[in-house]
């Protein structure tokens, strides 16, 4: 008992360091800071692929329409199927924005089991100009968005620009859960894999590639069939000599409310995406979870008759570890639409532990009402 006791504190100690360092790489990073962008304003092809609609859809579309740009732009919407109600959503933004320089299209025969990016793949082919911005549907953006956006393209080694992307309207205790995985820990530990090598994939919300870049990697085609098609679009530009760059600039994604067992599915399928990309860096990711290993060391102090002395280190962990969660929650969501409970800070690392054991015993995930397999390479197959 005394030697597990010594393993479960050396744990505890070592999660807090982890979490300590991610929020330091989180705390250098220029947040919401914006540059300069006169004298430059490249043109853009924004390709957004949908399907259905919820009553955020029209909203988050809209933003899109409205962007400060001076720059050319096109919009194209690609749906795959012309009865699609979103369809209505978006004939209805296009005439109320005339001359915004947007169109419908209605992609036919899509080939790969990942719908999205079979649509990519034709959209592609219709996109105009030399820099391609691609976007999920339920993403939302700033007017200043694109021209912020386009800025690290000065750069001429840079093939590649994403930015974080935060869950904007967490409307049930679940949504808040996930909120706070989203809001406060994934971008911080981005930042932190960040630290130690350049960054060498891509986060999906929002993605804009240099044509070039695009071409030398085969354009969206081979993507067909992935998983993680934004994962697997930066390693393949990043393999082929270009600099991906981060954005300072957050986007937010909108959903309906969802109860548990939708989160729970969704929050399963991140953590074997993750788990098959990285399975190296998301089996070791467990050591960052600063809640889990001081209550460990806790339940068996207490077991050995040592609580008395270990409680006030563990208890400081704690408050650390929540000091640390609500500082970066409140500065990625700066407003009144930041900080959540406290009290969700440890339930989420405990829910977190679940789901990384969960991401080791299926190869399954559940897409748009999809049951897909996840092979080995990542790529997808009916399941």
């Amino acid at each position: 008992m005394y030697c597990l006791n010594l393993i479960l504190a050396a744990l505890a100690f070592l999660s807090c360091v982890l979490v300590t360092w991610q929020w330091l790489a989180a705390r250098r990073f220029p947040l919401h800071a914006k540059v300069s962008t006169a004298g430059f304003a490249p043109a853009v092809s924004i390709l957004k692929p949908l399907r259905g609609c919820d009553a955020t859809t029209a909203a988050s579309l809209a933003s899109w329409l409205k962007q400060d740009y001076v720059g050319a732009v096109e919009i194209l919407f690609g749906v795959g199927d012309a009865a699609d109600p979103v369809c209505e959503i978006v004939r209805r933004l296009l005439a109320e924005n005339p001359g915004c320089g947007a169109r419908l299209v209605v992609c036919e025969h899509l080939v790969g089991a990942n719908a999205k990016v079979a649509k990519l793949a034709q959209l592609e082919k219709l996109a105009a100009h030399d820099l391609i911005l691609i976007s999920d549907e339920d993403v939302r953006v700033e007017p200043d968005f694109l021209s912020q956006f386009v800025a690290p393209l000065r750069d001429e080694q840079t093939g590649l620009v994403n930015c974080f992307y935060r869950v904007a309207n967490p409307a049930t205790a679940a949504m808040r859960w996930e909120a706070l995985a989203v809001n406060a820990d994934f971008w911080s530990q981005v930042l932190q894999a960040q630290t130690l090598k350049p960054l060498d994939f891509a986060l999906g919300a929002a993605i804009l590639v240099r044509r070039r870049a695009l071409a030398a990697v085969g354009g969206f085609t081979p993507l067909a069939n992935c998983l993680a098609d934004d994962y697997q679009l930066g390693r393949r530009i990043a393999q082929g000599g270009h600099r991906i760059a981060l954005c300072p600039m957050v986007v937010e994604c909108w959903d309906v409310p969802q109860g548990w067992a939708q989160v729970w599915k969704h929050q399963v399928r991140w953590a074997r995406t993750i788990r098959i990309c990285e399975p190296a860096p998301y089996f070791f990711s467990v050591l960052s979870n600063a809640t889990l290993w001081p209550v460990l060391w806790l339940l068996a102090a207490l077991v050995a008759g040592l609580g008395a002395y270990v409680a006030p280190v563990a208890g400081c962990f704690l408050a650390v570890r929540i000091f640390m969660v609500r500082d970066l929650e409140q500065r990625f969501t700066p407003g009144p639409r930041g900080g959540l409970p406290l009290w969700l800070a440890p339930v989420k690392d405990g829910l977190q532990a679940g789901l990384w054991l969960a991401a080791f015993l299926g190869g399954t995930v559940e897409w748009r009402g999809r049951r897909m397999t996840v092979r080995r390479d990542g790529t997808l197959a009916e399941a």
